[in-house]
């Protein structure tokens, strides 16, 4: 059993670092109300980017002048995997839950004889893939979200990635990153960015799709956009040219900042955990330092009352 100097030292360390995470979860509430905002924010311009460039899509899909951002290459032989983590941990499984995600589709694909290229966005999805897929990893971009999180920073990987894809490097590429539902719950999602694939609502039109979950789409009248028919100027090859590489660096803005609210909200359940761990360990140390103690002084009475006895 430990002795009361060993148990009042580790009493203060456990202290020390409940007061750590306590401070890491308030940091972490106070950042997330933000993030929170300028994700939910970001959703409603991104899901009609998405729905209107799925309408044109449907329209000019299969035509010989169809942009190579949409036909695609041609092959599906070598993928591009983008894994969107944080550059800090301590945030639960909030990192390990979409790197697990990107490592299963690329074991998968490298099953089927394709090629698999990886860049990563954040430490901490490199560090992880690193032991299985260090030699597929092309790059690691860092500090993305310091000082701020801005959409120049995401147009410049949408930008990077719409190069590599004219440049041959790449067929498909698809993007893995967490969707912020709540503080407790964030959703895995892997987004196909190149070549176009058009979101659900825009393909049956039974307004099935992702976008009312927000209530970003109630009492806007957009649910019968669908089935409209429209003329554009220019014509529908001239827009999908402009507007495709623009919608690359856009959903990539909206995914790096669903990441980011998710990160915050994962960081502040884990140091809320951790600081209710650390209490109860507190107590349970306290209360067996407190019996030791207790052991001690009633052993040094025995003995002065054992001695008086004697004498």
């Amino acid at each position: 059993m430990p002795n009361l100097k060993d148990l009042k030292v580790r009493i203060d360390s456990v202290k020390s670092t409940r007061k750590i995470t306590s401070a890491m979860k308030m940091v972490a509430a106070a950042k997330l109300r933000r993030a929170q905002e300028q994700a939910e924010a970001s959703r409603p311009y991104a899901q009609r980017m998405e729905r209107m460039l799925g309408s044109l899509a449907a329209a000019a899909a299969g035509q010989a002048g169809a942009p190579k951002l949409l036909a695609g290459s041609g092959s599906d032989e070598t993928h591009l995997i983008v894994v969107a983590t944080a550059d800090r941990g301590l945030c639960g499984g909030f990192n390990t839950s979409i790197v697990r995600e990107a490592r299963r589709t690329a074991n998968a694909l490298l099953e089927q004889g394709k090629t698999v290229k990886i860049l990563c966005v954040g430490r901490k999805g490199r560090d992880q893939l690193r032991r299985d897929f260090g030699e597929r990893i092309i790059d690691t971009i860092e500090d993305i979200a310091r000082p701020s999180l801005s959409f120049d920073k995401a147009a410049a990987i949408g930008e990077r990635v719409v190069a590599m894809f004219e440049a041959g490097e790449f067929d498909v590429c698809t993007m893995f990153y967490a969707e912020f539902r709540s503080a407790i719950s964030q959703i895995v999602t892997p987004q196909q960015l190149i070549p176009f694939a058009a979101p659900a609502k825009a393909e049956n039109g039974n307004g099935d799709g992702n976008g009312a979950e927000d209530g970003s789409d109630e009492g806007d009248g957009d649910g019968g956009l669908d089935g409209a028919v429209y003329e554009y100027e220019p014509g529908e090859e001239e827009i999908l040219t402009a507007l495709l590489p623009t919608n690359i660096s856009i959903q990539v803005f909206k995914a790096l900042l669903e990441n980011a609210a998710s990160e915050h909200g994962a960081r502040m359940t884990a140091m809320d955990n951790a600081t209710r761990n650390a209490g109860e360990m507190i107590n349970n140390l306290t209360l067996i330092y407190n019996r030791t103690r207790q052991a001690a002084i009633t052993g040094e009475l025995i003995e002065i009352i054992s001695a008086k006895e004697a004498m």
